[in-house]
């Protein structure tokens, strides 16, 4: 079984059954709405396909491809389990286990503003492993925040196909892309549509709900000197300590367009004596 689910379809340019401001201030970090997106996908869901959830086998969640900094979809991915496996203990059922998709590269290219070609070529040259093993006869549900040109599930379902996957597959989106016709930069306009300068990420950054996603992460790195300045005299230290503990271990120190501000970062380190 290979099937899909989406909760809200995008059918205009201009016309949606969902929030592009919050769309916007989850995709910069904020969890409030990772929890809020997760408890309409999973009842959105769960009114569509209860029958897929009763089954025998385990169930895996996945969120989308990462490395080690988890991307906003992780966030989502996260909350969703936790209304998942509430309704698993009400039917008397296992929980359900938690599982990625493990990748070896980054890249800085902003990925709203591609085709799907370019999207496609763009991850074809990333490398991914996945456990076959530990999926075997499983009920695996992939879940991700939006699906625009669907080049994440295809190279998903490549994955699945080189490993030879023997398993049952579900992907679940907030939102689905339903008109080939509109651009897909599309993705950009909701991404960009509250947070649109260092200010505005300020301000989703000092709120109690704020967490570093790789998106966040990256538009950190690639400000300029001013603008990075900025954004570190308004925020706590244990946010940049927290950032540079995340840029190391995704490797983006090795990326000739973060070493700049990394630098910095590592200089206030040596300051403070860490």
């Amino acid at each position: 079984m290979n099937t899909r689910y989406s909760l809200h379809k995008i059918h205009a340019a201009d016309e949606f059954s969902f929030s592009p401001a919050e769309y916007s201030y989850f995709k910069y970090g904020d969890k409030s709405y990772a929890e809020k997106f997760a408890q309409e996908l999973f009842d959105g869901f769960i009114e569509e396909n209860e029958a897929f959830l009763a089954t025998d086998k385990e169930i895996v969640i996945l969120p989308s491809p990462y490395m080690a900094i988890p991307t906003a979809s992780n966030f989502l991915c996260f909350y969703f389990k936790k209304k998942l496996d509430f309704y698993l203990f009400q039917k008397g059922k296992k929980s359900s286990i938690i599982s990625k998709i493990n990748r070896n590269h980054t890249y800085i290219t902003d990925y709203g503003n591609l085709n799907f070609e370019d999207r496609k070529n763009l991850i074809a040259n990333d490398t991914y492993y996945i456990d076959k093993d530990f999926l075997k006869g499983k009920l695996c549900i992939f879940i991700d925040d939006i699906k625009i040109t669907g080049s994440h599930e295809y190279t998903v379902n490549k994955i699945l196909d080189q490993y030879d996957v023997n398993a049952d597959f579900v992907f679940l989106y907030y939102a689905e892309l339903m008109n080939f016709d509109i651009d897909p930069t599309i993705e950009n306009y909701f991404n960009y549509y509250a947070v649109k300068n260092v200010e505005h990420v300020v301000e989703v950054m000092v709120k109690p709900s704020f967490e570093f996603n790789t998106r966040i992460v990256k538009y950190i790195l690639g400000l300029d000197s001013e603008k990075f300045e900025y954004l570190t005299s308004k925020v706590g230290k244990e946010h940049m300590d927290n950032l540079l503990e995340l840029s190391i271990s995704n490797n983006y120190h090795l990326i000739k367009e973060y070493e700049n501000n990394i630098n910095i970062l590592t200089q206030t380190e040596l300051y403070y004596g860490y």
